[in-house]
C-alpha cells in the first residue's frame, strides 16, 4: 500500500506478517445477497473483521508514526470547507476511538496476536507523533472549534486502553499528551452533544491522573439527564434530531465518563444504572434498524461515517451487556452484514487506501461542510467488538439471524417494547 506521494506505507515484512492475519479484502466480492458482499479469503467474521480494521488503520497509523500524515493524507471536503487544519485529528482520534479495545487484549502469538502488538506500537508511535511539538505531524489541538470533538474521541480511546496506551505512555509523551488535551478548553462547546465532549476530555485526564474540572462533567452529565425524550433517546440539546448521533456520541460518552468517573459523586453514580438502561434501549432499536440485507436507512446528519451509526450497539456488546432476546450472535450478524455493505462498496477507498466521503461508495454529496477525510475514521467505533477475544460467544456462536431476518422471512421474532 502507497501514501498520497507515492511513498511506500509499510516493507516486505509488514505486508507479509498482515497477509498471514487476514488478507485485506477485495473490494465487490459477491456473495449471498441477503448479506452483502463477501469477504475474499477470510474464513470467520473476526478474521473479516481484523481485515477491515487493517484496511482503516494502516494509512493512518502508519503515517502518523513516521512523521507523514500531514504530507500524504489527502484532504476531502465540501468546496471551500477549509477543513485541512482538523482533518488529520479527526483521522487519528477516531482511529483509535475504535481500535483501541482490541489493541488491550492481553498479547498472545497467534497472527493476529503479532499483528495486535504491531498495531499497538504504531498507536504509541503515532500518539507521541502527535503532540510532539517538533513533529511534521503535530496535530492541532486548539485552532477552530473541531479538535474539542477529535481530542474527546482520542480520551475515549485513552479510557478503553489503559494497559495498552495510558499506561505505556513514556514520561514526555505523557506530559505533552496532558497539555494538549488541557489546550482544549479554550474551544467553547456548542450547547449539545459536544458538552459530553468536554467531560470526555475531563475525564482523560483524571485518567491519566492530572487535574481535571468536575463541573464540566457535572454540567454534561445533568444537561443530559435533562434532554432525555423517552424510549431511550436524547435531544442533541433541547431538541430531538432524529439522526445517528445518540449511537455516534451520547450514550457511547455517557457510557465511559460514567465508568471513568461515576465513583466521584454519589449523584453521579447514581445516574449509571439509569444510564445504562436507556444505552441498552438504544442498542435494541439498532439492531433492528439492520435490514435482511444489512443495509440501514439514511437518516439525518453525518452519514459520511457509515457503519459509526452502530457505535453504541457495538459498544454494549464489547460491554457484555446486551438486552435480553438479544444474543451476541445475532449482533455479530447484523453489524457483519452492515460492515460488508460499506466497505465493500466501489469507490469506498482511493487507490492509496484513504477513505472517501460517502455513505455506500463514493458520494461526495454526502459530506456536509464539516466533513472531510479525517472525519471519515468514525466508522472504526463499529469494530469495539473485537476487543472481545476469540473465545467469546460474540464470535465463537453459530450464526443467529439478526430480529429483521427473522421478521422477513416468515420466523418467529420478538415484539418490539417501549423503555417506560
Amino acid at each position: 500500500m502507497k501514501g498520497q506521494g507515492g511513498g511506500s506505507m509499510m516493507n516486505r515484512r509488514d505486508f507479509l506478517e498482515i497477509a498471514a492475519a487476514g488478507a485485506v479484502t477485495a473490494p465487490g466480492a459477491l456473495a449471498d445477497p441477503a448479506r452483502g458482499p463477501a469477504p475474499a479469503g477470510a474464513s470467520s467474521d473476526r478474521e473479516y473483521w481484523v481485515s477491515v480494521l487493517q484496511r482503516l488503520a494502516d494509512p493512518v497509523l502508519t503515517n502518523l508514526a513516521n512523521g507523514t500524515l500531514k504530507a500524504r493524507m489527502p484532504v476531502e471536503e465540501a468546496e471551500g470547507a477549509g477543513r485541512r487544519p482538523v482533518t488529520h485529528l479527526e483521522a487519528f482520534g477516531r482511529l483509535v476511538a475504535g481500535l483501541a479495545p482490541w489493541l488491550e487484549l492481553p498479547p498472545d502469538d497467534s497472527p493476529e496476536g503479532r499483528l495486535r502488538t504491531r498495531y499497538r506500537t504504531l498507536t504509541q508511535r503515532a500518539l507521541a507523533q502527535a503532540v510532539d511539538p517538533s513533529s511534521a505531524d503535530f496535530l492541532n489541538f486548539t485552532r477552530d472549534r473541531q479538535p474539542l470533538v477529535d481530542a474527546a474521541f482520542l480520551a475515549q480511546g485513552l479510557l478503553r486502553a489503559p494497559r495498552a496506551l495510558r499506561e505505556t505512555l513514556d514520561p514526555t509523551t505523557r506530559e505533552r499528551l496532558v497539555r494538549a488535551l488541557e489546550s482544549t478548553r479554550s474551544i467553547q462547546p456548542a450547547f449539545s452533544n459536544w458538552l459530553l465532549f468536554t467531560a470526555t476530555v475531563e475525564a482523560g485526564l483524571a485518567a491519566l491522573g492530572a487535574w481535571w474540572d468536575r463541573v464540566r462533567v457535572d454540567y454534561a452529565l445533568r444537561q443530559h439527564a435533562q434532554w432525555y425524550k423517552g424510549d431511550g433517546v436524547y435531544g442533541d440539546g433541547p431538541t430531538f434530531h432524529w439522526d445517528y448521533y445518540n449511537s455516534f456520541v451520547i450514550h457511547p460518552m455517557l457510557l465511559d465518563v460514567l465508568d471513568a468517573c461515576g465513583h466521584e459523586a454519589a449523584d453521579w453514580e447514581s445516574m449509571r444504572p439509569v444510564v445504562r438502561k436507556r444505552a441498552q434501549r438504544e442498542a435494541a432499536i439498532l439492531e433492528r434498524l439492520i435490514s435482511p440485507e444489512g443495509t440501514f436507512p439514511a437518516i439525518g446528519r453525518s452519514l459520511a461515517y457509515r457503519f459509526g451509526a452502530f457505535h453504541l450497539l457495538a459498544q454494549i456488546a464489547l460491554r457484555r451487556d446486551l438486552p435480553e432476546g438479544l444474543a451476541p450472535a445475532q449482533v455479530r450478524g447484523g453489524l457483519t452484514a452492515v460492515i460488508r455493505r460499506s466497505i465493500e462498496a466501489p469507490g469506498t477507498f482511493d487507490a492509496d487506501g484513504w477513505l472517501r466521503i460517502g455513505f455506500c461508495g463514493h458520494q461526495p454529496g454526502v459530506g456536509e461542510r464539516y466533513i472531510s477525510t479525517g472525519s471519515l475514521y468514525l466508522c472504526a467505533v463499529g469494530l469495539l467488538p473485537l476487543g472481545l477475544p476469540a473465545a467469546d460467544p460474540f464470535w465463537s456462536a453459530p450464526p443467529r439471524p439478526w430480529t429483521s431476518q427473522q421478521a422477513w422471512s416468515g420466523q418467529e421474532f420478538p415484539i418490539d417494547k417501549a423503555l417506560d
